[in-house]
């Protein structure tokens, strides 16, 4: 019989040791200091405590350790204990304003030619067209990227995170004056996609009515599928590889002669890049569903998707089928059954285990798809670990009052009401391996609230937070956890502030 092995615990000085000694890591050391992490933010004697507070008149947002004020203007590190300006760009004009942008990490598997290449960097979109590689630390211009004097591009979003992105032009809509005179407009938006590190560009394709059908109304990219959504409440799935390998006319380099008009370079103005992807004829569907809002999501181990069907009668519920079949998993339609003014939510757990979250007003719950025993059975939803909220009692619909009156209350007490304990948002801090869940308060004062850390495997609550500033439900709210960072970023009448915690020891 062997003796069971005892837990041991990490130590920094001991590690280093052993590395002085030329005894190998094999790989473990990122996760045991995320260990070392998750316990010291953990710890009974260290708290967030809020140490930084900023307002802005336009849209503040926080993205790997860095808050963006005035529209990417002006940009703070939270590295340090507190939020430290990096840098400020200079003024822009009105045709020059940062219409989106995506922060780029490192690549750390390869190397670049180009030291700048290297670097991490800030992508942004300016309203005239004009694709920009920023410095992350300096804000210095790095590379710029002219796409075309028509369309008018406006979003950038991720097709493969860190890998691939595309703007995204805004739809073509024909005037009212014309569509009487009888004018039609096949062309629906354009799509530049691009490569990262280094910044190379892929090619430049539009989505065409007459291709797609007369039903389309939008256009993503994710994960190397094409999404078409039609206003027939259809998404429509194809292979963006395939589409690059039977109608890509020709390759294209940023810097480079334009293989289609002599004397012009690809990615400078005034005519910036070609079309060189001309989709002639509607590709193979890959996958094909009606749903409601045209928000349908797949992952998961096995493979699903979950939808909410278009009829009146599914609203407020989410079904979740087998990909492969099609089929309707066993326990697969998931009802929070509440009454609230905002929607539950359901998603894929970010964590890549392919579970599912789905947060109501006061139940969270961790959900998964197991197979069949069988193979011709259909797949199973079994749920993992659910939260819920500590809430007092219902108010009673009939009271009696002192004098002997009975009063018959009319309106129902909605699940998410201010009074009643309520999860407003979830996180998921992937380095910590942490859930963070907002939970608001009203019976102690208006806009009290806390995060709550939960274990990410079996829901055990950890550690509770509480909040110094008001967390004011009529307004929008949003929610950062990074480590040892939260950032609240808060929208109210007169602009929108950030207020920022750190973990700092409590004094004693």
């Amino acid at each position: 019989m062997t003796c069971p092995r005892r837990k041991r615990h990490t130590n920094t000085t001991c590690m280093l040791a052993r590395r002085s000694r030329g005894i190998p890591d094999y790989g473990n050391i990122l996760r045991a200091n995320m260990r070392m992490l998750r316990a010291i933010v953990l710890q009974e004697d260290r708290n967030f405590i809020k140490v930084w507070s900023k307002t802005s008149k336009s849209t503040i947002a926080y993205d790997s350790g860095k808050i963006y004020f005035e529209n990417y203007q002006s940009c703070y590190s939270c590295i340090d204990t507190h939020p430290q300006l990096l840098y400020k760009l200079p003024q822009r004009s009105k045709s020059e304003k940062i219409e989106d942008a995506l922060q780029c990490s490192s690549p750390l598997e390869k190397s670049l030619s180009t030291p700048s290449d290297q670097k991490p960097c800030l992508l942004t979109l300016t309203a005239n067209n004009w694709l920009y590689r920023l410095s992350a630390e300096t804000g210095e211009t790095l590379q710029g990227v002219y796409l075309s004097p028509n369309p008018k591009f406006k979003y950038l979003q991720w097709d493969e995170y860190q890998d691939r992105f595309y703007v995204k032009s805004i739809q073509n809509k024909v005037a009212p004056f014309a569509r009487q005179a009888g004018i039609t407009q096949n062309t629906v938006m354009h799509l530049a996609i691009f490569n990262v590190f280094p910044l190379e560009i892929v090619g430049m394709l539009e989505i065409n009515k007459t291709v797609f059908g007369d039903t389309v109304t939008d256009v993503v990219l994710t994960q190397g599928t094409l999404a078409v959504s039609h206003s027939t409440k259809t998404v429509k799935l194809y292979s963006f590889d395939r589409i690059l390998s039977e109608f890509m006319t020709k390759r294209l380099a940023l810097g480079q002669p334009s293989p289609f008009h002599e004397g012009r370079t690809v990615g400078d103005a005034p005519y910036g890049i070609p079309l060189n992807i001309v989709i002639k004829d509607c590709p193979p569907v890959l996958f094909e569903v009606s749903c409601s809002d045209h928000n349908v999501q797949i992952g998961g181990h096995p493979w699903h998707y979950i939808y909410t069907p278009p009829h009146k009668k599914h609203r407020g519920t989410y079904h979740i089928c087998s990909l492969a079949e099609g089929i309707l998993a066993k326990n697969g339609i998931q009802d929070m059954d509440c009454c609230s003014l905002e929607t539950d939510l359901i998603y894929l757990h970010p964590d890549e285990s392919g579970r599912i979250i789905h947060v109501g007003p006061n139940t969270v719950k961790m959900l998964r798809c197991v197979s069949g025993l069988k193979s011709d059975s259909p797949s199973e939803v079994v749920e993992d670990f659910s939260i819920t909220t500590c809430r007092s009692n219902v108010a009673p619909r009939v009271t009696v009052t002192s004098s002997g009156r009975t009063v018959k209350r009319i309106s129902q007490q909605l699940d998410d009401d201010p009074d009643q304990e309520t999860f407003r948002t979830v996180e998921y801090e992937d380095e910590v391996d942490l859930l963070a869940l907002v939970v608001t308060d009203g019976e102690e004062g208006e806009g009290r609230a806390c995060v709550k850390l939960h274990d990410n495997s079996s829901g055990a609550l950890l550690k509770t937070i509480p909040l110094e500033q008001a967390w004011d439900v009529t307004y929008r709210n949003e929610m950062c956890f990074d480590k040892e960072t939260i950032v609240h970023i808060e929208e109210r009448n007169n602009g929108f502030h950030c207020h920022v915690y750190k973990l700092q020891t409590e004094a004693k």
